[in-house]
């Protein structure tokens, strides 16, 4: 669309009894083309129109115009759209010139008006400025050709704004204005020949701002500048590329801080910006409508359900801050730390090293602080906060699905079709076609790209996927190592430094190991993180994607997959590995025959588990958070230092918003990716941290306002775009939702130590008045110290005979020593009986609610069925009437013609 070449206009003239509306018809087949764009003749206009639009012009002089206006110099056409370009002194300045005359020739063809500012009256005396204007013509008739649904009557039915309490969360409402801007109306899709259907107040607001800058970025991308390489060269993605125009965006509505003067209309950047943007706003509700209106429902759908997922971590967060509180109380009534802490006990129980030769033999009462520590997140509360967590999910995407529904109807998405926009052919991909073939549904000729020609770019595609996931995981294997090599070296140092003696209660080699260990995989994960975000853009670009829809589905999978296993993978190695392929004293295992394999604390892994995943969530949302805010404000402070002067109000509205950093088109893609990966973090591991709840609802509070504040007032005005649901991210929340309820499953029988314990409850113990009495002792196993290799012993001698380590093993004086005891075993087939159990009862109580909640709610249903039945009232009354009314201009003009023959046959009859 947008090819004066490929298009046939064909115009006609309709002309009524004193109208002078004129009508542009386009044949059928043009209409239903994808590749084709309707184009306005330039046929000149009358000179009644054409000398009153040089009289306006005269009356603003150039000097006089507001900094601020969103206008052309005559202040009275709407600036839709803005090209920059700098003069190039390089050898491709004159190829470079030579696309961008042919490219707004072209421009021109299509009915566009341009307005060029010369680079003497930029603010740094060398960009140029092209301004574009949208006409009335070129409005309707691509409004036609996307679809666009307008208002034909106002909406005779209430809102649902009414809910339970409602008066009580009087303080977190906006004001109504705000809320809802427009009134709610009865829509049909546009077109040019039913134009007396619409409320059509004014042919200047009409057309909101989001649907002018969509319909001419529609023109922009699919308009050519050329032929080169014996290929026709079309699209402003093209040409940004190549540096032909350095920037091409649409206008703000104003200044951020405060409201438009006349003659331009409202303002509406600034109202979100004191109703959305504000910090201390931060308890209050979005303007949902107003960010659609202003940015398009592709943005408006990604904060509804930024939104709607913090809402419900509200109630995930309560109870785990609940879980937590129980875990705080109970702490001092525990059995387990209590016995580790006692002298008598724990201080009694020597430990076997935990690394070879260099490290020493250890008493048990020195884990005391971990012990406790443990305890917070690994009691009774555990099981319930893993059940009611896999419950949540599914409430949580089963009323999202509701949401989305109820979103649908209010922003007219219910009829909307993906082809419009997101299976509309890449301009890149028909660049690069030379074949095309009839399209099945179409039956029209369209590009096509033989798989031939792909396969060897999804090959390297696959390849460098997963060599970057290979890579994730031998950077995982290089900080195990770290962690190895140096926990020897933290045991000898703080055993031997007298300094560190008040320390070593609460900072054992152990936890300090592990705290280095996850900040350094942590600096790892963003390194990464990094170079794979520009790579996989660059791969993705090269596999040629058909359709705007391909390249986001292709794009998405190859970061998620990565990104999973960059974040994830430390923490599935902590929670399932770690630990668990140990061996015992005397015949370890060893990673590469030369670092023994990791132990878990006495008390089971869960500590570092948590650790780990407190380090990397809260990191990666702290320095998420820092760089959306810092990052664009910095740069676009420097790039008005760079100015000759850096007060925005010296220079023109076009010029403030080329200076602003540029939101681009995969923007929206890392701000799903983000609430995604934290998604995972409260889902897939909530077992081992009932508090992941509580940090992802308070870093969600402050992102939404970081997002809003940064979209408003740091970056260029992004084209509206159309969607109707977050798209594939839904499908990747369902497959983690049901991952989840697998791993915090398995977190609980093998990472905590709740199934040992029970075990213990029930089977072992001997203590009726104190069931839990004993169960350190039985959970330690015991080792006979002459049995250690030469290689691995102790340098120094001991007076002690034994050591403990943990697991269920036969002691040194039983016929088969040091194998599994039966109580391993006992253990083994509880927690397996256990994951099976969990399973089962969660994806049970999963699928019945997923049943029981319908996809779209009753009272939605029952809207979209009375709109329907509304709008098909309306087009059926309009049609009847025209139908009448030219029936009536038909007979009337009957009778005269009949009038006029019988005169006729009087006069020849009297002329005989």
């Amino acid at each position: 669309m947008g090819d004066p070449d490929v298009l046939e206009m064909v115009q006609e003239e309709e002309r009524r009894a004193g109208s002078e509306e004129r009508f542009f018809e386009v044949s059928e087949q043009d209409l239903s083309s994808r590749e084709s764009s309707f184009l306005i003749s330039e046929e000149p206009r009358s000179a009644k129109r054409y000398n009153l639009f040089l009289r306006r012009r005269l009356m603003f002089k150039k000097d006089e115009q507001s900094k601020d206006s969103i206008f052309f110099r005559d202040g009275i056409r709407q600036i839709d759209f803005v090209l920059s370009y700098v003069d190039d002194i390089k050898k491709e300045a004159e190829l470079k010139a030579e696309r961008r005359k042919e490219f707004e020739q072209n421009l021109r063809k299509t009915g566009l008006e341009l307005e060029i500012e010369d680079k003497m009256n930029s603010e740094d005396g060398k960009t140029y400025f092209v301004k574009i204007h949208a006409p009335w013509e070129v409005l309707v008739t691509y409004a036609e050709v996307l679809g666009i649904k307008m208002p034909i009557k106002e909406s005779d039915i209430p809102r649902a704004d009414k809910i339970p309490f409602s008066c009580m969360l009087g303080p977190l409402k906006l004001p109504r204005n705000v809320k809802h801007p427009h009134a709610e109306y009865f829509t049909a899709q546009f077109t040019r020949h039913r134009q007396e259907l619409f409320l059509i107040e004014d042919e200047s607001s009409f057309f909101p701002s989001s649907s002018r800058n969509r319909i001419v970025y529609y023109i922009l991308s699919r308009c050519p500048f050329g032929i080169e390489d014996g290929k026709k060269r079309f699209g402003i993605e093209r040409l940004l590329n190549s540096h032909t125009y350095s920037s091409a965006f649409p206008l703000h509505d104003g200044q951020y801080w405060k409201p438009s003067e006349p003659p331009n209309p409202v303002n509406e950047r600034y109202t979100l910006c004191q109703n959305w943007a504000r910090f201390s706003y931060f308890y209050k509700e979005q303007p949902f409508n107003l960010i659609r209106d202003y940015y398009g429902e592709k943005i408006g759908i990604y904060f509804v359900f930024l939104g709607f997922y913090t809402e419900m971590l509200f109630f995930a967060a309560i109870v785990g801050l609940a879980c937590f509180i129980y875990g705080l109380l109970s702490m001092h009534d525990n059995s387990s730390s209590t016995e580790i802490c006692d002298p008598e006990i724990g201080g009694q129980i020597i430990m076997c090293p935990l690394c070879d030769v260099m490290c020493d033999y250890w008493r048990l009462n020195s884990t005391c602080l971990a012990s406790k520590f443990s305890h917070l997140f690994d009691n009774e509360s555990t099981v319930f906060f893993a059940i009611f967590m896999g419950i949540w999910v599914t409430l949580f995407l089963e009323f999202w699905k509701q949401r989305q529904a109820r979103l649908e109807y209010e922003w007219d998405l219910v009829d909307f079709e993906e082809e419009q926009q997101q299976l509309q052919l890449r301009p890149e991909f028909e660049a690069m076609c030379t074949h095309r073939k009839i399209n099945a549904v179409t039956k029209e000729m369209e590009p096509y790209l033989p798989l031939c020609s792909r396969i060897p770019w999804y090959f390297l595609s696959g390849a460098t996927v997963t060599l970057w996931m290979s890579l994730v995981i031998a950077c995982m294997v290089a900080v195990i190592v770290y962690r190895l090599s140096v926990f020897a070296t933290f045991a000898s140092f703080m055993e031997s430094e007298a300094s560190l003696k008040h320390v070593r209660s609460f900072l054992t080699p152990q936890i300090t190991t592990s705290l280095t260990g996850s900040c350094l995989n942590f600096i790892v994960i963003l390194i990464l993180n990094f170079f794979y975000e520009r790579i996989s853009a660059w791969i993705t670009k090269m596999e040629i994607p058909r359709t705007h829809q391909e390249y986001e589905s292709s794009l998405t999978l190859k970061m998620f997959l990565f990104q999973f296993v960059n974040f994830y993978s430390s923490c599935f190695y902590v929670a399932f590995f770690k630990g668990k392929f140990v061996g015992y004293p005397g015949k370890y295992t060893y990673l590469f025959n030369v670092w023994r394999s990791e132990e878990c604390d006495p008390g089971g892994c869960l500590v570092e588990l948590t650790t780990q995943l407190t380090i990397i969530m809260t990191g990666k949302q702290v320095f998420g958070n820092i760089k959306e805010a810092i990052y664009p404000f910095v740069l676009n402070w420097w790039r008005r230092r760079k100015a000759r002067t850096n007060s925005e109000k010296l220079y023109s509205r076009w010029e403030q918003d080329h200076d602003l950093e540029t939101f681009g088109s995969l923007g929206l893609f890392y701000e799903y990716l983000e609430t995604v990966i934290q998604f995972g973090f409260v889902t897939l591991f909530v077992a081992s941290f009932p508090l992941a709840p509580l940090l992802a609802l308070l870093n969600n509070i402050i992102e939404i306002r970081v997002d809003a504040w940064k979209l408003t007032t740091q970056y260029r005005r992004p084209v509206a775009a159309k969607a109707h649901s977050i798209g594939v991210w839904q499908d990747i929340l369902y497959g983690m939702a049901v991952l989840s309820v697998a791993t915090n499953a398995f977190i609980v029988a093998f990472t905590s130590d709740m199934i040992p314990r029970l075990v213990y409850y029930y089977a072992y113990s001997k203590n009726a008045i104190q069931p839990m009495k004993g169960y350190v002792n039985n959970s330690l196993s015991i080792f006979l110290i002459a049995d250690f290799p030469n290689h691995t012993v102790p340098s120094e001698k001991r007076d002690f005979t034994t050591c403990r380590y943990r697991d269920y093993r036969n002691p040194p004086d039983h016929e088969d020593k040091y194998f599994h005891s039966m109580q391993y075993w006992h253990v083994l087939a509880a927690k397996m009986t256990f994951i099976i159990i969990m399973e089962h009862v969660v994806f049970l109580m999963k699928f019945l609610l997923a049943w029981m909640i319908p996809d779209v709610p009753k009272d939605v249903v029952e809207r979209i069925k009375r709109e329907k039945l509304m709008t098909v009232k309306i087009l059926h009354d309009f049609e009847l009437n025209k139908l009448k009314e030219n029936l009536r201009m038909n007979s009337s003009d009957f009778a005269k013609h009949l009038i006029i023959q019988e005169n006729k046959v009087h006069l020849a009859k009297s002329a005989t």
